[in-house]
């Protein structure tokens, strides 16, 4: 019996001194990554705040380890083609996928993804956030968010609201800003932020959800009205204008956002490895510099945050999409 046991237990040993050389220990995957050049998967061709986002961890990335971080384009599918691909890449670490803004929208607008947003991608950090402003022709009167609200309600069908894109976070925060206020106001589509802001201040629409960098140099010179910014706080660039939470409608967020994934089953060793390298990088003072003049406010936290937060989005503009009938073109 002892004998059978020993033999038993030598068995496991082996087997598990054999693992150990084939799979290494827990933290050994950590050690010797990286090793070789990273490459970063951003769904979006060059320019532009994701592109701009990817490329400058990826440069601070290179400097912190010396080897090789490069960004790779893959435009298309709303951001589902770049996406994809890095669903598809081999869980090591060496390929990650930074989406676009798009990406917590798209469950909810595409019925068949050929991915789980959720379960075929792992967290690793939330690099940048960046909130919308609420701006309004100068002919409107009204100067905070209740007075728009009342005047909308008091001109019924009068209002008309830009819509950068069917899904683009500036349509998407109209949306919500028209069902949360119960608002009939008419929805007038642009391809792109510029062609509906050169209407706003040429009077042919009166609302428009703009992102921060595209609205500053024209409410300072007083061509467009900043009404309140759509993130959870303030926004330095635009000093004295409240959030839209806090001028009565509690709650209302809407930040377009970048987040670094991995394929699911990537090490937790190498997840919070790059976890802890970016953070500190989102740290620097220079880092938080060229984002401020891009409009983005630094992310950080851990994965599991990056995780619960794409959760939410998804389910909240699951649930909007859903309300307001909004579908794909």
């Amino acid at each position: 019996m002892h004998h059978r046991q020993s033999k038993g237990f030598r068995t496991f040993i082996l087997f598990t001194s054999a693992m150990l050389f084939l799979f290494g220990t827990p933290g050994s995957f950590a050690q010797t990554y990286p090793s070789k050049p990273i490459k970063i998967i951003v769904p979006v061709a060059a320019g532009g705040g994701t592109d701009f986002s990817a490329r400058l961890i990826a440069q601070k990335l290179t400097e912190a380890w010396n080897i090789p971080v490069i960004v790779e384009n893959r435009p298309g599918g709303g951001g589902n083609v770049g996406v994809e691909a890095g669903v598809k890449s081999d869980p090591d670490g060496y390929t990650l996928v930074m989406p676009i803004t798009s990406f917590p929208v798209n469950p909810g607008m595409y019925p068949k993804l050929p991915f789980d947003s959720e379960k075929d991608l792992t967290p690793i950090v939330l690099v940048a956030s960046a909130p919308l402003v609420l701006v309004v022709n100068p002919a409107v009167q009204a100067r905070s968010l209740n007075e728009l609200i009342l005047l909308a309600r008091a001109s019924p069908g009068q209002l008309n609201y830009g819509n950068s894109g069917v899904g683009t976070t500036a349509h998407l925060a109209a949306e919500l800003f028209k069902h949360s206020a119960n608002l009939d106001i008419v929805n007038v589509p642009y391809k792109g932020g510029g062609p509906a802001i050169a209407d706003l201040i040429a009077g042919n629409i009166q609302i428009y959800f703009s992102t921060i960098p595209a609205a500053l140099s024209q409410t300072k010179s007083g061509r467009i009205n900043a009404i309140a910014v759509t993130g959870l706080s303030p926004v330095s660039e635009l000093p004295g204008i409240p959030t839209v939470a806090q001028s009565g409608l509690p709650g209302f967020e809407v930040v377009g956002w970048f987040g670094l994934f991995a394929p699911s089953r990537t090490p937790v060793s190498i997840v919070n490895k790059l976890n802890k390298e970016i953070v500190k990088i989102l740290q620097m003072k220079d880092v938080q510099e060229k984002f401020s003049a891009h409009g983005l406010i630094p992310g950080g936290g851990s994965p599991k945050e990056l995780g619960q937060f794409l959760h939410t989005e998804i389910a909240k503009w699951k649930s909007l999409i859903q309300t307001a009938g909004i579908k794909s073109e």
